[in-house]
């Protein structure tokens, strides 16, 4: 009898294992699934003009940096920073990298870095002249460079070249006095 019953229990064995072992994957913790950071959306002069009207309505801070550009490496953790403190104030923060299509590697690595809580955009090649003075008059290129706008969307003022954080934080309180009127 014990040898009738042999066979049986190692089918048995086999479905119990074959059933477990299929299992085994559902029941393994799953890794999150990693997302892959998408590239900034590339602007130019007119993409600018539109962000501007997207963000009317609310105190806005823009940024203009670059990975080549340490001045603003040194600044863009603070900024994070900044717009992670007056968020709950209404302050929306805004990046532009001027990063060439060769420095794309640069400017993913330093997102990742970096995590900033805000949207940044990359300039798109060509117009430089244009897009700078429509961003501000008489800026030659030099950065880093920040640009305060009103709720109404008026400038009201910048910050050309590093800025230290007392600086900026009295532009901001303004920006944000001047956004309550």
């Amino acid at each position: 009898m014990n040898a009738e019953r042999r066979p049986m229990r190692n089918r048995i064995g086999i479905v119990v294992l074959t059933v477990l072992s299929g299992m085994t994957p559902l029941a393994a913790p799953q890794a999150p699934k990693a997302t892959v950071p998408r590239d900034p959306e590339m602007i130019d002069a007119q993409g600018y003009q539109k962000l501007l009207e997207q963000y009317r309505g609310k105190p806005l801070l823009v940024t203009f940096w670059a990975t080549w550009c340490e001045p603003c490496r040194d600044e863009y953790p603070m900024l994070n920073e900044l717009a992670k403190q007056y968020a709950p104030q209404g302050l929306k923060v805004v990046g532009v990298s001027l990063d060439d299509d060769g420095d794309l590697i640069l400017m993913r690595r330093f997102l990742a870095r970096y995590k900033p809580i805000f949207p940044n955009y990359r300039k798109k090649t060509g117009g430089e002249e244009a897009f700078r003075q429509l961003v501000l008059p008489g800026w030659t290129g030099s950065l880093p460079v920040t640009v305060f706008y009103a709720k109404d969307g008026r400038q009201i003022g910048h910050v050309l070249g590093e800025g230290k954080r007392e600086t900026y934080e009295a532009a901001i309180r303004t920006l944000l006095a001047s956004g309550s009127n």
